[in-house]
């Protein structure tokens, strides 16, 4: 039986429409899986149409893979990335996909500095681009049920230290 993951989707205004192609393009694999998202970004997602053509009747079908399907939060200069931090501390995301535009300092770029940290303190799987996205989606350890997200020792340390 094929793993359900809790991914996370954050993408800058400049890299939006970069993130709503890649997440068309992979809408089959992402729509098996529980999606959450900062504000705009979800719902762009849950926006997504894909239109099919039956050739032999040349009917076309509108489905829109990830409507309903997907929990908004917060807008990320409005709380949605310190949000997804939250989840990432409670173990409640497996994978981050954070398309970001480095090309302006962000308003929020504290919140942003933070979610990164997060990501890789407690070793979730983080994508800041198509390239790196694409091959964490498509690696076999993605919905292999025996793959198991090992914490850093450090943070165990580091609850039980005494001060």
């Amino acid at each position: 039986m094929e793993r359900k993951l809790n991914i996370a989707l954050i993408s800058h205004d400049g890299r939006k429409a970069e993130m709503m192609e890649w997440v068309k393009y992979n809408a089959d694999t992402l729509s098996r899986h529980n999606l959450f998202a900062t504000g705009t970004t979800g719902r762009l997602i849950e926006d997504i149409s894909i239109v099919t053509l039956d050739e032999s009747t040349s009917k076309r079908t509108i489905t829109y893979p990830f409507e309903g399907k997907i929990t908004c939060l917060l807008s990320g200069p409005l709380g949605g990335d310190q949000q997804i931090g939250a989840m990432i501390a409670e173990g409640r995301i497996d994978v981050l996909f954070f398309f970001c535009d480095n090309l302006i300092v962000q308003g929020h770029q504290n919140d942003v500095s933070a979610l990164t940290r997060l990501a890789s303190l407690y070793n979730v799987a983080f994508a800041t681009n198509r390239t790196s996205s694409d091959l964490i989606l498509t690696s076999p350890l993605l919905t292999d049920p025996d793959y198991k997200r090992i914490l850093p020792s450090s943070i165990d340390a580091y609850k039980h230290r005494r001060v």
